[in-house]
C-alpha cells in the first residue's frame, strides 16, 4: 500500500462521487495545483478557480498530466489538493503509485478520467484517491468535487447565505428581507439569523422589536475575537428559530470597511445556521460587491420606475457576470400600485431583466406602516393577508424548500391559547 493512500484511508472511508445538488459549500484557504492533459480540461479548472465558492483557495494550472505532478514533486512539498487528468486505466494506477513516493501526507487526489468503471473508481479509491470525475467536465463538476472535499455530509444544508440588496434607497428592501427571513423561520422552520449590514441606519432591530446591547459592529471591529462562541453572544434570539445580528444604528463611529471586514462573520455563521439573510444597504462598495457576489442565493427589490429599471438591470447583469455556475439573481417588485404615480408594468420590467419578478408586491401604506411603527411582521398583523403569501413565495423560492405543514389543533385551541395570555 502506499504512502499517502495509507494516510486518505485511515482518515476517512471509503468515498462514493458526490451528488450533482444546488447548494455547495464554499472551499476554506487550500492550496489546489492541477495537471491537465487537454486544454478543454485547462479551460474548466480555469473557470473553476474563478468561482466564487473557490474564492478562498490558490488555484495553479500546469499542462502535462500525471507525468508532470511526478516531476513537480521531487523536489517540492505538495498543495493540499492535486487534480491530475489521465487517460488509460493502467497509466492512471501506475502513475498514482509512483506519485505516492513524492506525495506528503494529508494531500488529497482528485482523478479526471475518461473510463467510466466501477472497479476502477474502487481500486483509485484503495489507492486513497478522493474523487474521481468522468471527463468531459465543466467549470462546476470542478467547484463540486473541490469543495465536497471539505464538506461534511451531515453539514450539506448548513449555511446558505440569501443577500438582499435594494435596487435604489428607499424601496423597502430591508422590510422585504425582514418578512422574508420570518417566513423562512415560522412557516419553514429553518433556523434562521438576519443580519443586518446597515450599521449606521439598520432597522432590523426595530421591525423586530428588539434593542439589544450587543450586534454585528461588535465582531466586524474585533475580527480576532470571530468564532461560534462570540457570535453565539452577539445574537439576539426573536422567535424559536429566528436570531438577529443587530446594526447599532450610531452615527458616532465612520463605517468604512475593507473587501475582506465581514467574511469571517459570514464564515462563522455559515457553521451554525441552515439560513443566513443579509440585508445589504443600498450603496456601492468592496464589501458590499463582495457580499452579493459570495451569496448563495440574491433578491434585488425594486420599484416600478425608470430609475429601479436601470439599476436592477446593472446589478443583474454584473453579479451574473460574476457568478457565471449560480443562477442568477431573482427580483422583485415592491409599492405597487401608488395612486397617481406613473409606473413601469412588469411586463416591461421582465422584458428589460430577461427575466419575470418572482412577485408584484401591492403599495399598502396602512399595513406596512402599522407593521413598522409597532415592531411587527405583516404575519403578525393579518396572517391571511396577501402579502404574507407573496413573501412566503419569496422564501420559498430562494430556499427551495416547501412550507412546512402544521399539526391540526383542537377547535378548542384558540380558546386555550388566549386563556394562557390571559
Amino acid at each position: 500500500m502506499i504512502s499517502y493512500a495509507r494516510q486518505n484511508t485511515e482518515q476517512k472511508p471509503e468515498v462514493a462521487p458526490p451528488p450533482a445538488e444546488d447548494h455547495i459549500a464554499p472551499a476554506p484557504r487550500v492550496s489546489v495545483q492541477a495537471f491537465c492533459e487537454t486544454v478543454e480540461t485547462a479551460a474548466a479548472v480555469q473557470s473553476a478557480g474563478e468561482d466564487r465558492r473557490l474564492g478562498k483557495a490558490h488555484l495553479k494550472i500546469q499542462m502535462g498530466g500525471m507525468a508532470a505532478a511526478i516531476e513537480a514533486y521531487r523536489q517540492a512539498p505538495t498543495p493540499n489538493v492535486i487534480v491530475l487528468e489521465a487517460d488509460a486505466r493502467n497509466d492512471i494506477l501506475a502513475g498514482l503509485d509512483q506519485l505516492a513516493t513524492v506525495c506528503d501526507p494529508g494531500t488529497r487526489v482528485v482523478v479526471i478520467g475518461r473510463i467510466n468503471d466501477v472497479g476502477l473508481y474502487r481500486e483509485l479509491v484503495r489507492r486513497g484517491v478522493s474523487d474521481y470525475v468522468i471527463a468531459p467536465i465543466n467549470a462546476l463538476d470542478v467547484v463540486r468535487s473541490i469543495c465536497s472535499l471539505f464538506s461534511a455530509p451531515e453539514a450539506k444544508s448548513v449555511g446558505r447565505i440569501i443577500a438582499v440588496v435594494g435596487a435604489k434607497g428607499g424601496v423597502g428592501a430591508s422590510t422585504v428581507a425582514h418578512n422574508v427571513a420570518w417566513a423562512i423561520a415560522r412557516d419553514l422552520a429553518m433556523d434562521s439569523v438576519v443580519a443586518d449590514l446597515d450599521l449606521a441606519f439598520g432597522t432590523a432591530g426595530l421591525d423586530y422589536n428588539q434593542d439589544p446591547p450587543q450586534g454585528i459592529a461588535d465582531a466586524v471591529f474585533s475580527p480576532d475575537r470571530v468564532d461560534t462562541a462570540f457570535i453565539d453572544r452577539l445574537l439576539s434570539k426573536c422567535t424559536d428559530h429566528l436570531s438577529l445580528l443587530a446594526a447599532p444604528a450610531t452615527l458616532d463611529k465612520v463605517y468604512d470597511f475593507g473587501a475582506d471586514a465581514f467574511d469571517a462573520i459570514f464564515d462563522t455563521l455559515r457553521t451554525t445556521m441552515p439560513c443566513i439573510v443579509l440585508d445589504v444597504p443600498h450603496q456601492w462598495s468592496g464589501w458590499t460587491k463582495r457580499a452579493l457576489v459570495a451569496a448563495d442565493d440574491i433578491l434585488v427589490v425594486a420599484v416600478p420606475d425608470l430609475a429601479n429599471l436601470r439599476n436592477t438591470k446593472n446589478l443583474v447583469d454584473l453579479l451574473k457576470a460574476s457568478r457565471p455556475n449560480d443562477r442568477p439573481p431573482l427580483y422583485c417588485l415592491n409599492q405597487v400600485g401608488i395612486p397617481k404615480r406613473p409606473e413601469i408594468n412588469a411586463s416591461e420590467f421582465a422584458k428589460a431583466i430577461e427575466g419575470e419578478p418572482i412577485v408584484s408586491i401591492p403599495f399598502d401604506p396602512q399595513m406596512f406602516g402599522s407593521a413598522a411603527n409597532n415592531g411587527q411582521m405583516i404575519a403578525e398583523i393579518s396572517a391571511a393577508h396577501r402579502t404574507t403569501e407573496m413573501f412566503l413565495q419569496i422564501a420559498q423560492r430562494l430556499t427551495g424548500r416547501s412550507e412546512t405543514k402544521k399539526p391540526k389543533g383542537s377547535l378548542l385551541a384558540p380558546l386555550i391559547e388566549k386563556l394562557r395570555g390571559k
